[in-house]
Formats: structure tokens, C-alpha cells, sequence
């Protein structure tokens, strides 16, 4: 195997390791703690009178999550792009 193939297949498997991490911190924040966990989170009420931590995070706080994944995924994919040398000028 050439070194072109061993650092393809690195580059692959270090893209598919952040990709799978980010979908684990999605779906932990949509469906734990907006579905599953949304009773337990409820009994916290974090900014004042209304609704609780539960609620908060299924109508916004998973938005918010999944728009920091995004950014965080570009900025990681850059650095993993300079760093195999496969980033554009």
C-alpha cells in the first residue's frame, strides 16, 4: 500500500470519527434531553418562571447545539484539511 492510500484512509477515518462524534452530541441533546429525558429536565427552571430545562431544550436549545456543531465541524475539518494537506488555498 503507498503512503498516498495509509494517509487517505487516515484522513477518511479521522473525518468519520468527528462526523460520528458530532451525530452522538446531536442526538444526545435532541432526543435525550428534549424526548427522553425531558420530564427529569423539566423540575429545573434555569432562566426564571415559565418553562423548564427540558422544554428549552427541545424547541431551542437543540438548535443551538446543532448550529455550534456546525461550526465547530468546519473548523475541525479545516485543521484536518492542513493537516493531510488537502486544504484549499
Amino acid at each position: 500500500m503507498s503512503n498516498q492510500d495509509t494517509s487517505g484512509q487516515a484522513y477518511w477515518a479521522a473525518n468519520v470519527r468527528l462526523i460520528t462524534i458530532s451525530l452522538i452530541i446531536w442526538a444526545v441533546c435532541s432526543y435525550g434531553f428534549g424526548i427522553l429525558l425531558r420530564p427529569a429536565l423539566d423540575a429545573m427552571v434555569p432562566f426564571g418562571e415559565g418553562f423548564g430545562l427540558g422544554f428549552w431544550f427541545a424547541q431551542q436549545g437543540s438548535m443551538f447545539v446543532f448550529l455550534a456543531l456546525v461550526f465547530v465541524y468546519a473548523a475541525k475539518m479545516n485543521t484536518l484539511d492542513k493537516q493531510f494537506d488537502v486544504h484549499e488555498d
